[in-house]
């Protein structure tokens, strides 16, 4: 994404799973104050919004509950946000990026991922294979990221021992 046409604007990133889902709703399409009991009184800016003309990277779509599933839909094909609770319509300009690691085309099977969100979503797909598939990538990883980690904490790098690699 840093070498796109958009590699200039906001980049933002949320990770479905990991909020609860009713807050899930807020954090996508927002609020205005008074929505419901317990809302934030000045309403909620959603993540849509703060990426517009950017990019929202939906982390873990797959843990995503099939009635907001059909409300992205909706945002994606139409291209515009309402905030829970409001009638003003909020017109955005995003790209999406999604990832998972759970099978979708199983999730369409068994009902619990909508298809057509499916398509409209599989635009490029890229698969990785997992880590286990690909132990030949160990070595150059743990280099780069024992590298990055140390610079990062002021500390100096010399190598990973042997014995250290061969345990990985």
């Amino acid at each position: 994404w840093k070498a796109g046409s958009r590699s200039d604007r906001k980049f933002i990133a949320l990770n479905c799973a990991a909020i609860p889902e009713p807050l899930l709703e807020s954090e996508l399409f927002g609020y205005v104050k008074g929505a419901f009991t317990g809302a934030d009184p000045n309403g909620r800016i959603v993540k849509f919004e703060l990426a517009n003309h950017g990019i929202i990277f939906l982390d873990e779509i797959g843990d995503m509950p099939l009635y907001l599933q059909a409300k992205l839909l909706r945002v994606l094909q139409e291209r515009k946000i309402i905030r829970i609770g409001s009638n003003q319509v909020i017109p955005i300009d995003v790209r999406v990026i999604a990832a998972t690691n759970k099978d979708l085309k199983k999730m369409i099977a068994d009902n619990k991922f909508r298809e057509d969100l499916y398509y409209r979503l599989n635009v490029i797909p890229l698969s990785i294979a997992p880590l286990r598939e690909r132990k030949e990538d160990i070595e150059d990883l743990t280099w780069f990221f024992a590298a990055r980690y140390a610079g990062l904490f002021g500390k100096k790098f010399e190598g990973i021992e042997d014995k250290t690699m061969e345990a990985l």
